[in-house]
């Protein structure tokens, strides 16, 4: 199961249109897909020292903790990712004592949509420490999307045939890690 964690507060982002097709792509191959968006992860904010976890809270746990893989994207907001990713990750934290804790021994893919390289960047940097730090696996490549020239037409598809074969390699990427890796457990 690959869970898809990201996007932003506007209805059909380039960053929630980037997910899905990364998600579509490894569903056609096989996988079992399942996809966190602005209206999923509006969650109150994260505060470790309440037990009470809302119902989209535990969801978003339950589903993190059952994946094989995740893909993370987010808007690239002043260098770094969004507060609603950043959010959605530090709920991460109730899973410190999961027998999987937080994102070990996971392919993370990671996604980032700017308008401009450098934020692009900085935030994929940022987001690959926060990974990290979650004991995730960073895929190989991270993918930085351009927002300055269209990458999806009005029906949603995808016209940038180099984001395209970015988002595809991507997808193989997640899918080879995630099962080489369940030959290995």
């Amino acid at each position: 199961m690959i869970v898809g964690i990201g996007g932003t507060t506007r209805a059909d982002s380039t960053t929630h249109r980037a997910l899905t097709t990364v998600l579509a792509t490894m569903a056609q191959a096989g996988a079992e897909t399942v996809q966190f968006g602005s209206a999923e992860l509006d969650l109150p904010m994260y505060a470790p020292e309440r037990r009470e976890r809302s119902t989209a809270a535990l969801r978003l746990l339950a589903a993190v903790e059952q994946s094989d893989a995740v893909v993370i994207a987010t808007p690239g907001y002043h260098g770094g990712m969004s507060g609603l990713v950043k959010n959605a990750l530090d709920y991460l934290e109730d899973l410190r004592g999961a027998p999987r804790p937080y994102l070990d021994g996971r392919a993370v893919g990671l996604i980032v949509c700017a308008e401009g390289s450098q934020a692009a960047g900085t935030t994929l940097s940022a987001l690959r420490s926060s990974v990290h730090a979650l004991r995730g696996w960073p895929t190989p490549l991270g993918v930085t999307l351009n927002t300055e020239q269209p990458l999806f037409d009005s029906a949603g598809r995808l016209v940038d045939a180099a984001a395209a074969a970015r988002l595809e390699t991507l997808a193989d990427q997640i899918m080879g890690f995630t099962y080489a890796w369940s030959q290995v457990i």
